[in-house]
């Protein structure tokens, strides 16, 4: 006897069939102040200690490690994307907290963190599935100011890895400097780190002729800002692409919404970009269109009951501990890739 199934199940299979072949996730995600409870007496993390001001404990800790779990699971729909990038980490170990004891155990992420001057001790990181993205090497560049030697800020993190289709891909990620001091003051120290970065990407073209370039990060910059549109020059996304060009995938969400809120206004500082090629159709890894997006659930929303709508919920608001997730909201784009083993 034969028994026909319902279509929904039907469906609900067939969408897990196509997820797991073809579709390969990338997220970005700014968890903001990912410190342990650990003094590092070379770096100004006082705040983040069980005695410092924000009152740093365990509990609170580890309530944070899971709320980020809970996100980058959710994320990941029917499994979890096969690469993250973070930033505001403090060390290896939170990322070891973060993937070995929280529910992101039952995954099977691998890690590189980089270890930077910045003076409050924050870095950036990228997270793999090792099944989905194979390490080959990775890099740090450090930032050194021409015309401020003492100033100190993140390194660019670059990962270099074969994805499922065996391209070679190069992600980098990156934190700019803050807008601390004023957007136009502190604008040229964005331009900088847009420069060095440009200058990676146009010799990773040179070298590879076909170049797979993932950029992700927290920018402090909107994407027409100097820094973005002239300087790393990543563009709007034409109707051909050019392999040797960099295109925004977050252009168009500029003004309209954003991943941070800055008293009534959303900024898109939280942006994901590529290299020509991987907007291609002939490729077997390239981007899957319009799947671009800021990751947002109800859970990650609080009301904002000064400027009014929502906001993130954030850990701390000011000075208030709000047990929540970052002031950032990650974003996502989908990648198609042929597996070719």
């Amino acid at each position: 006897m034969k028994t026909k199934l319902p279509v929904s199940i039907i469906l609900f299979f067939l969408c897990v069939s196509v997820y797991g072949q073809n579709n390969y996730r990338v997220m970005f995600y700014n968890v903001e102040n990912l410190f342990d409870t650990a003094d590092n007496p070379h770096k100004n993390d006082e705040e983040f200690l069980p005695d410092g001001r924000r009152h740093w404990s365990q509990k609170r800790y580890y309530t944070k490690i899971n709320n980020l779990a809970k996100v980058i699971s959710s994320a990941g729909e029917w499994g979890v994307p096969a690469i993250i990038g973070l930033c505001e980490v403090e060390n290896e170990k939170v990322i070891r907290d973060l993937i070995h004891h929280s529910p992101l155990k039952k995954t099977d992420y691998r890690f590189v963190v980089t270890n930077s001057p910045d003076r409050r001790g924050i870095n950036v990181a990228l997270l793999y599935q090792r099944d989905q993205f194979k390490y080959l090497e990775h890099r740090a560049y450090a930032i050194r100011f021409p015309y401020n030697k003492r100033k100190a800020t993140r390194d660019i993190l670059h990962v270099t890895g074969q994805v499922l289709s065996r391209d070679t891909v190069d992600v980098f990620v990156c934190h700019f400097p803050s807008r601390r001091g004023g957007e136009n003051e502190s604008e040229p120290d964005r331009v900088y780190v847009a420069s060095v970065l440009r200058s990676k990407a146009d010799s990773l073209m040179h070298i590879r002729k076909n170049a797979h370039i993932i950029v992700m990060g927290d920018f402090n910059d909107e994407p027409s800002n100097k820094s973005i549109a002239q300087t790393l020059n990543a563009l709007s996304i034409p109707q051909k692409p050019e392999t040797t060009q960099l295109y925004n995938l977050f252009r168009h969400f500029e003004k309209k919404t954003g991943s941070y809120k800055y008293k009534d206004q959303w900024n898109m500082l939280d942006q994901i970009i590529v290299s020509g090629n991987l907007l291609s159709g002939s490729n077997s890894f390239k981007v899957l269109p319009h799947t671009a997006t800021i990751f947002s659930r109800h859970f990650m929303l609080t009301e904002d009951k000064t400027n009014g709508g929502k906001r993130p919920r954030k850990t701390f608001n000011g000075m208030k501990y709000e047990s929540g997730y970052s002031d950032h909201l990650p974003v996502i784009v989908d990648f198609k890739v042929e597996d070719k083993k």
